[in-house]
């Protein structure tokens, strides 16, 4: 016959009391359902749910003083890879914008079959630059950011600011040239060289609108960058 096993929630189930008593163990808390137990087990659980959780998007997208407004950690470490790279900030923000729109965990919708049979993403892009898995740890690599994450705001903007300055050097295209920036920020530096973009309509024109948001983060900035530089 098989032994049955205290459920989950019933009291004792961590501490059986046989087990304690066996070894000449105090039983104090097991009589009232082992109260610390049951507290440990939670704040345990919601620390791991903390672990997993995500950065929520800020609330305007479209406005880089109300980005920065809402996560002013994210100012220093844009300022930090514009610097860096020497790439004006609108275009780092702008890339992001139209690759994530500041969601950390965005990926490439997955398949599906049936309707309810989930299949393979089209990408392994990931998080706010979208980078895919092979370029990241190129990333990491040329730079030695070996603990960077592409859910993290400061390594994602400095990934953008990287591969703006390997696309200026590679393909001779200005850092603060958005609209071409991003046609080989989605392309690839090789396809973008090869003009495969010429056949995509709707990639020139996704471009073109990279180019328009960064004019209007580059408007929107001019109005609170030095009160953005005080904090």
């Amino acid at each position: 016959m098989i032994e049955q096993h205290p459920s989950f929630l019933s009291p004792g189930y961590f501490y059986p009391q046989r087990l304690l008593a066996s070894r000449g163990l105090p039983l104090i808390g097991l009589e009232s359902g082992c109260v610390w137990c049951w507290a440990g087990s939670l704040l345990i659980a919601l620390l791991l749910l903390a672990a997993c959780a995500t950065t929520p998007p800020p609330r305007n997208v479209s406005d880089a003083c109300a980005i920065f407004a809402e996560y002013g950690d994210w100012y220093p470490d844009a300022q930090a890879a514009s610097r860096r790279w020497g790439v004006p900030l609108p275009v780092l923000l702008a890339i992001i914008h139209q690759e994530s729109a500041f969601r950390a965990d965005a990926q490439p919708p997955r398949t599906w079959y049936l309707g309810f049979i989930p299949g393979p993403r089209p990408s392994s892009a990931y998080g706010y630059s979208q980078a895919l898995d092979g370029t990241w740890d190129r990333y990491t690599t040329t730079t030695g950011n070996y603990g960077a994450d592409r859910d993290e705001f400061d390594a994602a903007v400095d990934f953008v600011g990287w591969y703006v300055n390997e696309t200026a050097q590679r393909n001779r295209v200005a850092k603060s040239d958005a609209y071409r920036q991003y046609l080989a920020y989605h392309e690839g530096q090789e396809g973008f060289t090869k003009g495969s973009y010429r056949k995509k309509p709707w990639l020139m024109e996704r471009a073109r609108q990279v180019s328009r948001q960064a004019d209007r983060y580059r408007t929107q900035l001019a109005r609170c960058q030095s009160q953005l530089a005080t904090r």
